[in-house]
């Protein structure tokens, strides 16, 4: 009997090899589409802040420069997406963004002055943000062609090449960076090189089909924002869903700033550790290597119909105060780099799973305000007050020194620069619990495991 659940099981896994890999040599397009998407992202902002403070930045420049991509999130989710859906081809949107952010990148790499970094920043998000959609949306799109209309279930094939691109650009770092010199403008460069190629490559993507399938395609997708933005109601719809579930928000919204206080200083903190400036992006890799097993393994932990949802959003918002925890004690640094590597758990257990609660707890007419209003305020307000919040907090807890050798040099307080946002996601962990006590998880009586929406792998590698 044993034998032959062993035989079972290997030829389902064989199976489903098999299906993998027809499936990515079949549309290796859009696999190729997501690994250079991510590649750009993951190749430079990771390490951001320490060029940055190489450079001489101050933490609140630093805080302010991180926080413009969440202002080009919230832009392009009420502006410049539904543009771009409404007027342009995907492909080509994807192309023209793609090509004036290499030129922006290249730019970026050339400048010392905060002030003008700040600026171009700000106009690369403004180009980048929208792509983050619009790779999603041009698959799905193509959702008959692609999946047989069953998008969801194929997708995460596609998308985890996102993910190895991610990967790929931060382990590149060990060959583009100097042994024992501080991080240098070749990320940058990188990422301009990168986008260039995708720039280009987008326009032998296959065309839009019409724009009456298009609207379609976009319920399919799970491009909420987009029709939201349509509906004349979004405001109060906003404001019913927040007053719906108010604790829910509250605490999506407190740990998406305690994201873009990650992200800002995470890299930076682990350099002042004694992780050696080249090896920084690689280190911060070992999270995207366990983002991929918890993704893929997120429905089995919500179980069918999402009963666990509660306890699992419960999870992911303690790792957030058990990675900040670690951090403000240090030390040794196996256990710092346990911090980094439970960003699965970070992630996937709270900002994709919520993403699915969102979902869940909207009434059929609110779906697409719910996840609207759970975008803006993870990956835009939330991230975007986090990341100037912790420039702010890193500069107060930030005193000038002198090195050995009698050059000025500084030295930051990490253990209270950590405990404050440590402390936060706790208390909100504290009111979260309480809240969902006696009441049972959010469901929309589906039987089938839970997917994931396309959004919820759009940020947070």
């Amino acid at each position: 009997m044993l034998t032959l659940l062993a035989q079972t099981g290997s030829a389902g896994a064989d199976s489903q090899s098999l299906a993998f890999f027809n499936f990515i040599t079949t549309h290796w397009q859009f696999c190729l589409l997501h690994f250079l998407e991510f590649a750009i992202w993951g190749a430079w902002i990771v390490v951001l802040g320490n060029l940055l403070n190489a450079r001489g930045f101050t933490r609140k420049e630093i805080g302010s420069i991180y926080a413009c991509m969440p202002i080009g999130t919230m832009i392009s989710i009420l502006i410049l997406g539904p543009l771009a859906d409404k007027y342009f081809s995907t492909q080509v949107m994807i192309g023209v963004l793609h090509l004036v952010g290499a030129v922006l990148l290249i730019l970026m790499a050339r400048t010392d002055n905060a002030r003008r970094f700040y600026w171009l920043t700000l106009l690369y998000a403004l180009a980048f943000s929208p792509t983050l959609g619009l790779v999603n949306a041009i698959v799905f799109k193509h959702d008959a062609d692609i999946f047989g209309g069953l998008a969801n279930q194929g997708f995460p094939w596609i998308r985890v090449f996102g993910t190895i691109g991610w990967i790929a650009a931060g382990l590149s770092h060990t060959l583009i960076l100097k042994k024992g010199q501080p991080v240098n403008a070749n990320p940058l460069l990188l990422a301009a090189g990168l986008s260039l190629v995708l720039g280009l490559y987008a326009f032998t993507l296959p065309a839009d089909p019409s724009k009456v399938a298009l609207a379609a395609a976009d319920a399919v997708a799970g491009e909420p924002a987009v029709a939201a933005v349509a509906d004349v109601g979004i405001l109060q719809g906003s404001i019913e869903m927040l007053s719906r579930h108010p604790i829910f928000f509250l605490v999506t919204f407190v740990g998406a700033m305690a994201m873009g206080l990650y992200f800002a200083f995470g890299a930076l903190f682990l350099e002042k550790t004694g992780v050696p400036p080249r090896t920084v992006g690689p280190v911060m890799t070992i999270g995207q290597w366990i983002e991929i097993f918890f993704m893929l393994a997120l429905p089995w932990f919500l179980g069918k119909d999402n009963v666990n949802m509660n306890w699992v959003l419960l999870v992911g918002i303690c790792a957030w105060a058990v990675r900040f925890g670690v951090f403000a004690i240090g030390k040794p640094l196996p256990m710092v780099l346990f911090g980094v590597a439970i960003h699965g758990i970070c992630f996937d257990f709270f900002f994709a799973a919520g993403m699915v609660n969102a979902n869940l707890i909207a009434p059929e007419s609110l779906t697409a305000t719910a996840q609207s209003v759970y975008g803006f305020l993870v990956y835009g307000l939330g991230m975007y007050l986090g990341s100037e919040l912790s420039g702010w907090l890193n500069q107060y807890f930030t005193k000038p020194t002198t090195a050995a050798d009698g050059t000025p040099d500084t030295v930051t307080n990490w253990r209270a620069f950590w405990a404050i946002p440590g402390v936060c996601v706790a208390i909100c962990a504290g009111l979260f619990f309480m809240s969902t006590l006696g009441r049972p998880p959010a469901g929309d009586g589906s039987n089938a495991p839970a997917e994931i929406p396309a959004q919820a792998s759009e940020v947070g590698e």
